[in-house]
């Protein structure tokens, strides 16, 4: 058998193998955080806003999650969900705001607050859902600081990135979600430069789903690189077998 072969063979598969295996660990960092995923983002439209909840505060289950709306969202609905109570709260503000539809408003909603009915465990993740009307703003990042109070101690998901400062070096970054160009009547809009990172986003911190299908991915990978060694160890033995003497 050539072995010198069959050694570059697995060196390049487990090199592979490697770096598949920091890109899961760096998949796994990335959904840690309490994160925000947006159905759509163009301006002035209806979404449905998706906030994860992966884990509790170091071992102890969440008690209660309290997601501060930006000042640019009035209002905010939330869906029902069978393990919460939910409320809304609102705030008086300075002076009476316009809308677009010529009327004004004294009182937005400020935070929408779900209570556990029972403690989610640390191991355990679940969604809670808003549906917002974003505004006519495409390129405009709205933040949704978010406060995770468990059974002992808490957590402030509320940092926001500085000019040039790198939000993935964030410990506690706060939600968000870029606003892109409205989309036009025929269904047709063009992006905003801030598109591609909202999607970017959206996978970063977000929804099992895409995690799930991220890492299922990545699983696949290592699997086939693995077989692929294998093979690549019995060609080179059929290779350099060899051959019978003449008569046998």
């Amino acid at each position: 058998m050539n072995y010198s072969f069959l050694r570059r063979s697995l060196t390049a598969a487990a090199a592979s193998g490697g770096a598949a295996a920091l890109l899961l660990a760096a998949a796994g960092g990335a959904a840690a955080h309490v994160g925000v995923t947006p159905d759509k983002t163009s301006a002035n439209s209806y979404a449905l806003l998706t906030f994860a909840v992966p884990h509790g505060c170091e071992d102890s289950g969440t008690t209660k999650v309290a997601i501060t709306l930006p000042s640019e969202l009035n209002d905010a609905q939330p869906t029902v969900n069978p393990n919460w109570t939910v409320e809304k709260v609102t705030e008086q503000l300075a002076e009476p705001k316009k809308l677009a539809d010529g009327t004004s408003i004294t009182k937005r909603t400020s935070q929408i607050v779900y209570t556990a009915k029972a403690p989610l465990e640390h191991q355990l993740r679940d969604t809670l859902v808003l549906s917002v009307k974003l505004p006519d703003a495409a390129g405009t990042t709205l933040y949704f600081p978010t406060l995770q109070t468990c059974e002992t101690g808490q957590t402030d998901w509320s940092e926001i990135a500085g000019a040039g400062q790198d939000p993935h070096s964030l410990e506690a970054p706060a939600p968000s979600v870029t606003v892109t160009e409205a989309v036009s009547a025929d269904g047709h809009g063009t992006a905003s430069p801030s598109a591609s990172h909202t999607g970017e986003q959206a996978s970063a911190v977000t929804d099992g789903g895409a995690d799930a299908r991220s890492w299922a991915g990545l699983a696949a990978g290592v699997g086939g690189l693995a077989l692929g060694g294998m093979a690549l160890a019995r060609s080179a033995g059929r290779r350099t077998k060899p051959a019978e003497p003449a008569g046998k």
